[in-house]
């Protein structure tokens, strides 16, 4: 990193006290911006890094709500809105014990890259809270969402800022939220958030958009090699939605996903895992894999442990930031490790990241390899504007043609600053470059 970029950055870290997944987003795209400003000298003139790494308005309220017990609870709820030069905030919301103002900038601050990738006219956002959905009853969720919108509504809209649903926030969330919108403002405004059911404003593919997508991106990069999915050996880390989606894409295009796990350990299915007893699993029982394993049988479920122990030729991270770390990493490679696509948020360590990329393993970041998601999520937004409704497969096509675009732009971009294959950098310059240039063109704002 130059002098000019590493004081910046120390001004940045020096500002958001305490935000260690923040300040690891923050260094990541540092890193990668030197040769943009040996360029384009006008971004530093303009302080473009300094405003982008400041969101234009943080969000934090108090979310009281009662369980069925009766008794009071208390969460804290979290929005950050952090570059709107495209288009309205987008971003997710997450439900989760960990949720705090660290990892909502991290989030949002990605989201702004991420978003640019896509060519959507959307901005970066996220929020979410630390309450846990999991274990509570429906009642409870329901209570608890309808207590967040009743502040959240004030900030958002169509055009201003359009959340959708993260880690513990999925159709039955989003379903609660947008009620209680609708409620509050006697508006049917089915744009204000996506990801909702299909029968009232979603889209299809939503569902399994980001899932897919991390596969379709992980694709492109095996191509460059003379590769596919086809007779891959697949490990893929969580089992909720974006992991059982792309575990889904990789069987169809002809891979063996033998591995996945959630928060207590990790099932090997050495015959392929088995989407559909999954899915069951997970997404109508709410269980756990130990259910899987004890319904499907012939499997391993290691209780704890990691699942980067399984080998793999293709790793696809799709928990949560942070979960692969160099150690893990050094293990895959040694074991014959080609390919990592990240399905979830920046998963990978900045360690890992080093290993992969000197064993020469192609790298997709989260920042594009997941984009899939909130892309759809864009398309979404289209047809609630439209009053329309698109087939399955038009979406798809649709999907595939951005996710295609995305690997190409970020490919090409690297190839443009010197660096071929380096999707890390291909990412940072080209979602940055496009948000520059609009901050730019609106002034100091």
């Amino acid at each position: 990193m130059d002098a000019r970029l590493e004081a910046i950055k120390d001004t940045v870290l020096a500002r958001n006290p305490g935000e260690a997944e923040f300040h690891q987003a923050v260094v990541e795209v540092f890193e990668s911006l030197g040769p943009v400003h040996d360029r384009h000298p006008e971004f530093l003139e303009a302080a473009i890094l300094e405003r982008l790494c400041e969101p234009e308005r943080q969000i934090i309220f108090r979310v009281p709500w009662t369980d069925d017990s009766g008794r009071v609870q208390i969460n804290r709820g979290f929005r950050v809105e952090f570059n709107s030069a495209l288009g309205p905030y987008k971003g997710g919301l997450r439900f989760h014990p960990s949720v705090y103002l660290g990892i909502v900038k991290f989030l949002g601050f990605e989201q702004i890259f991420k978003n640019a990738l896509t060519g959507m006219p959307i901005g970066g956002g996220k929020g979410g809270s630390d309450f846990d959905p999991r274990g509570r009853s429906d009642a409870e969720v329901m209570r608890f969402c309808q207590s967040f919108m009743t502040e959240l509504y004030r900030h958002i809209g169509e055009y201003t800022d359009v959340p959708a649903g993260d880690i513990g926030v999925g159709g039955r969330e989003i379903g609660y939220l947008f009620g209680q919108y609708k409620r509050i403002t006697n508006r049917y405004e089915s744009g204000v958030l996506t990801g909702k059911g299909i029968s009232w404003g979603g889209s299809l593919v939503r569902p399994e958009a980001t899932g897919f997508g991390t596969v379709i991106f992980t694709q492109e990069m095996l191509k460059t090699r003379g590769a596919s999915f086809d007779g891959q050996r697949v490990v893929v880390s969580g089992s909720g939605n974006v992991a059982i989606n792309a575990i889904a894409k990789a069987e169809s295009l002809g891979a063996t996903v033998v591995a996945c796990s959630d928060s207590s350990g990790y099932v090997v299915d050495e015959a392929g895992i088995d989407v559909a007893l999954l899915r069951e699993v997970k997404e109508v029982q709410r269980g756990r894999l130990t259910d899987y394993a004890e319904r499907r049988g012939g499997v391993t479920y290691v209780d704890g442990g990691s699942v980067w122990d399984v080998d793999a030729t293709v790793a696809l991270p799709c928990a949560t930031q942070n979960e692969l770390d160099g150690d893990a990493a050094a293990r895959l490679v040694r074991n014959g490790l080609v390919a990592v696509g990240e399905g979830a948020n920046m998963p990978s360590t900045r360690d890992a990241v080093a290993v992969f990329q000197e064993a020469g393993v192609l790298f997709g970041p989260g920042k594009a390899a997941n984009a899939g998601g909130v892309a759809t999520s864009a398309l979404e937004m289209q047809q609630n504007a439209s009053r329309d409704s698109w087939s399955f497969e038009h979406t798809e096509e649709r999907l595939t043609e951005i996710m295609v675009g995305i690997h190409d732009r970020c490919a090409a971009t690297a190839d443009e600053y010197g660096d071929p294959g380096n999707y890390v950098l291909g990412a940072n310059i080209g979602g940055f470059v496009k948000v520059a240039d609009a901050m730019l063109a609106q002034g100091l704002i």
